[in-house]
């Protein structure tokens, strides 16, 4: 992971936050955002990744995620276009370019960034009390291999890739400021909305 290193970017930030939603796959994120976005929808805009990955039934490129090609995904990196990117699954970015966040803190809000668990590590790193990262966590590894077998999106050996890699990240999970345990999403939701309104003040 390289950061971008634009200096007049470097001082833009320092007048904003920024808000990280992190979890394992399959843990509830993306509905715990999406709920968050139309309930504070006058304080926060959703930062939308680029990603290498391909377009899933549903998704919109633009709105779910920027979809570009890996070709282009390395040449943003080699310009420096990205606050942080991650090759999260072999040959599979993901990453958050700088003209998306300038784009939000322009319309006066705060990005939201929906990002895997390094990539949040490293933002954090970079920009210290500025950012607040909040952990999804699932009731247990169990329930989180059936959220994902009941997607019907992905293969079983994608799968177990991806559960391999949620016992990865959740060993990470007191990296973070806040951990939220998923076990109701009406109870978990209204935690990080409560956590976000204090951080904003």
């Amino acid at each position: 992971m390289k950061a971008f290193e634009d200096p007049d970017t470097m001082r833009e930030t320092e007048q904003h936050k920024i808000i990280i939603l992190t979890a394992p796959s399959g843990a509830g994120k993306t509905t715990i955002k999406t709920r968050l976005l139309a309930a504070m929808a006058e304080l926060l805009s959703f930062s939308v990744s680029a990603t290498t990955r391909k377009i899933r039934g549903g998704e919109t490129d633009g709105v779910d995620y920027i979809f570009i090609a890996e070709e282009q995904f390395k040449e943003k990196i080699d310009k420096d276009q990205f606050v942080e990117w991650q090759m999260v699954y072999p040959g599979m970015y993901y990453g958050t370019t700088v003209d998306e966040m300038k784009r939000i803190w322009s319309e006066g809000k705060t990005p939201l960034l929906d990002i895997d668990v390094k990539g949040a590590l490293n933002v954090k790193k970079m920009f210290g009390e500025r950012v607040l990262t909040i952990f999804i966590e699932p009731p247990s590894i169990e329930i989180l291999q059936q959220r994902l077998m009941s997607r019907g999106t992905e293969s079983a050996e994608h799968i177990h890739t991806r559960i391999s890699k949620a016992k990865e990240e959740m060993e990470y999970r007191n990296s973070f400021d806040k951990v939220i345990m998923n076990d109701d999403l009406e109870r978990a939701t209204n935690e990080v909305k409560e956590i976000i309104a204090k951080f904003l003040g």
